[in-house]
């Protein structure tokens, strides 16, 4: 990883953590997720459905998704996660449209190509790399940082409207 990724990396990791009270992960289970080379596809709807507020329990998430059909058919919970799998969970559980083609296929493949496009999948990567701990992490503090709440209500100065 290049250095200045790197420095975005932690940073979104300390936004991530430090922003996200109502997390249940110990600062323990974030250290194993960090040094997790490729996780599984339990632990990442584990990761992503709590931090897109999706209202199941830390182990229901991955049976929830693949009801859901967030994640491949043929996915399994101990499987590494792969990147366009994992990009079609992020898409799903936070509600994220998409474009067009996204739209209308569902595709994890335009998934991925939706959050290269949004800038939460940055440099150059292969849909179908499996996914570590750190990456996984830095994806989540993205898409929060770009899902967050507009700051300055409709009203105000800086808001939607100046009255």
């Amino acid at each position: 990883m290049k250095g200045s990724m790197r420095k975005y990396l932690y940073f979104f990791i300390i936004c991530f953590v430090l922003s996200a009270p109502a997390f249940a992960q110990t600062a323990a289970e974030l250290e194993v997720l960090l040094n997790t080379n490729a996780v599984s596809y339990e632990q990442a709807a584990r990761f992503v459905l709590e931090a897109a507020d999706v209202p199941v329990s830390a182990g229901e998430a991955f049976r929830h998704a693949a009801e859901q059909n967030w994640l491949p058919q043929d996915a399994a919970p101990g499987d590494t996660a792969v990147l366009q799998g994992v990009s079609h969970l992020i898409m799903q559980s936070f509600g994220i449209k998409g474009g067009i083609l996204y739209s209308g296929t569902q595709s994890p493949h335009y998934a991925y190509r939706e959050l290269v496009y949004l800038n939460v999948i940055q440099g150059r990567v292969d849909p179908r790399m499996a996914v570590s701990g750190e990456f996984l992490l830095f994806m989540i503090g993205r898409m929060l940082s770009q899902t967050e709440d507009d700051p300055w209500p409709e009203g105000t100065p800086m808001g939607g409207g100046i009255e």
